[in-house]
């Protein structure tokens, strides 16, 4: 059965969007959830059915918090968010791979995408809830889960900022060749998304197109409890 279009994701700004993924190497989406969708997602994390595992972050050294892979199916509002995101992104992805001189070419749709990640054993849900409270963080990291990788993924803030928490924010980190990194950091609001790059993006410099990588966490929670969601394209083995 065809996944039905998300309302937020087909009213967002796309050429916006583009050019700020050439200006700054992510983009902001304001609004792309409803609140109610937030709270709805949010209230999903203490129903465990839902999950196909739970990770606590201080017990690999990944930083302090825990979040939870979504098992499949997933819920609605997760399936409408990837199958709906994926077609736009996809269009991105080949792009930032001609620039770089990359020959993989993602299709145009996220079941064909999936296939292939399916036949090369990533199989395993990728998106997921993330729970941080008062004291945790998130290390800078790439979110890699096989060989086979989409190179843009979405988190989604489902808490209000200065109310439900404070300190939190999404911090982005760009590791330019021969320079020092620079870091970026992302201020959300409920119901934002920020797409971003899943390791690395193109730049453009006096030679040309070049390969920067980048990393991505989340700075310490003050107080309160935070709750994102993040949708991955790839599914992992």
């Amino acid at each position: 059965m065809k996944t039905p279009p998300h309302a937020g994701v087909a009213s967002l700004a796309w050429d916006a969007l583009e050019r700020q993924f050439d200006e700054r190497g992510y983009a902001l989406a304001r609004g792309a959830l409803s609140a109610s969708e937030c709270a709805g997602l949010a209230g999903q994390y203490a129903d465990d059915a839902r999950f196909r595992s739970r990770v606590v972050m201080a017990r690999h050294g990944f930083g302090s918090g825990e979040y939870k892979y979504f098992a499949y199916p997933l819920p609605q509002v997760v399936r409408e968010l990837r199958s709906a995101l994926y077609p736009r992104l996809a269009s991105i992805a080949n792009r930032w791979n001609e620039r770089l001189g990359l020959r993989t070419v993602f299709p145009a749709e996220l079941g064909s995408f999936l296939e292939t990640c399916h036949r090369a054993g990533q199989a395993r849900a990728t998106p997921l809830l993330l729970k941080y409270e008062a004291g945790d963080y998130n290390c800078l990291h790439q979110d890699l889960y096989g060989e086979l990788v989409f190179p843009i993924q979405a988190t989604f803030l489902l808490s209000t900022p200065r109310i439900d928490f404070t300190g939190g924010e999404f911090v982005l980190a760009e590791q330019r060749p021969r320079m020092q990194s620079k870091a970026e950091v992302v201020s959300l609001r409920l119901g934002d998304a920020v797409l971003f790059p899943v390791r690395h993006r193109p730049a453009h410099g006096k030679r040309g197109w070049h390969r920067v990588n980048m990393r991505h966490g989340v700075s310490r929670v003050h107080s309160g409890r935070r709750y994102t969601l993040g949708v991955i394209f790839h599914d992992a083995r």
